[in-house]
């Protein structure tokens, strides 16, 4: 018994490095997929309300013309507060040149030199190098976009034909898992967005708040800017709260204010993201921490921006399909969802 457990833990481990490597080096196929897959989760309610009531091609036109407007929606929104807050920046850019100074005199004063270093790696090349860069992301992203959005429509319409598909080529006990694994990854991931978006308006909320209160110009676009990140675990709440303490650095002259408007945008991040959301979330969205870290950090490696995003729903979706099968449970406890593993094995 304990050479099959640990036979099974050496080939899960296996397969968990091999799936990996395989997503690193085809990012571009299982990248979009993953995206796409998550959408449908999401939207699925939807197009069943609606084809339950309307043709089929219609009611997919419908949520797809809602999933396309809601990210445009958001996109435009996050475009308008960095935007917004660049502009500020560039038409401030003497003030913080005066800064860099300051702190380049100061460091050279205590015997650390760093302008010869500056010069030898940021200098014009860098610079025209740095935005074809971002030229060429812009393009990538676009790319990206499409081919989740051609995923999508093909998900949405071959649904029910999968559900069938699988209830025809698997045997019924395996049939039954993978219909009730998948079931509930789909519900999951709706509460992880229900949450997350609740979390990200108060957070942007709370941050427009104490902005305003402050006196820290472009209150409205830093509670855009944090309200948009926070969808970002830990690297989000951090950018959040540095892009603002860095104008607070040119606008305020004291350093004491500039170290208030730090604490005091980290306390709001540590309130909302440690205290209220997994009160909000509760068991349904129970994951370890360190589980929850790493999943950012792993699939921000292998995908960029988009894994920081991402990462999150995919380990939520690996825990889920583990804890409904005996032998990969160990998994899902392991990862901090034991509760919903028992509750999984009681009402099958």
């Amino acid at each position: 018994m304990a050479r099959d457990s640990a036979l099974d833990v050496s080939v899960g481990i296996i397969a968990a490095v091999v799936v990996s490597a395989a997503a690193y080096q085809a990012s571009t196929v299982f990248a979009p997929l993953a995206l796409a897959l998550f959408i449908i989760a999401i939207m699925w309610p939807l197009q069943s309300w609606l084809q339950a009531r309307m043709p089929g091609l219609i009611a997919l036109a419908i949520t797809m013309t809602v999933t396309v407007a809601a990210c445009l929606a958001f996109a435009s929104l996050v475009a308008w507060g960095f935007g917004r807050v660049g502009h500020s920046i560039l038409a401030d850019s003497a003030r913080y040149q005066a800064l860099y100074d300051e702190a380049i005199a100061w460091l050279e004063g205590h015997g650390i030199s760093v302008a010869g270093l500056w010069s030898e790696h940021f200098n014009v090349g860098w610079l025209l190098r740095w935005a074809s860069q971002i030229t060429g992301r812009v393009n990538t992203t676009l790319t990206f976009w499409l081919i989740a959005l051609v995923y999508v429509i093909l998900g949405l319409m071959e649904v029910e034909d999968l559900h069938r598909r699988i209830e025809t080529y698997f045997s019924r006990e395996t049939a039954t898992i993978l219909l009730a694994a998948t079931a509930a990854t789909a519900r999951k991931t709706r509460k992880y967005m229900e949450v997350r978006t609740l979390m990200s308006l108060a957070t942007g909320g709370l941050v427009f708040a104490f902005a305003w209160a402050a006196g820290l110009q472009f209150a409205l676009e830093w509670g855009v800017i944090a309200f948009a990140l926070n969808y970002i675990p830990f690297i989000g709440p951090f950018i959040a709260t540095l892009f603002p303490t860095l104008l607070a650095m040119a606008q305020f002259a004291t350093w004491q204010a500039v170290v208030g408007v730090f604490v005091c945008l980290n306390i709001i991040q540590f309130v909302v993201g440690s205290y209220i959301e997994p009160r909000v979330s509760g068991a349904v969205l129970a994951m370890s921490p360190s589980a929850v870290l790493f999943a950012v950090f792993f699939w921000t490696f292998l995908w960029g921006l988009f894994g920081a995003f991402i990462g999150v729903p995919i380990v939520l979706a690996i825990v889920t399909f583990c804890s409904y099968h005996p032998s990969s449970r160990w998994v899902s406890d392991l990862l901090g969802g034991p509760v919903e593993a028992k509750g999984a094995t009681e009402n099958r």
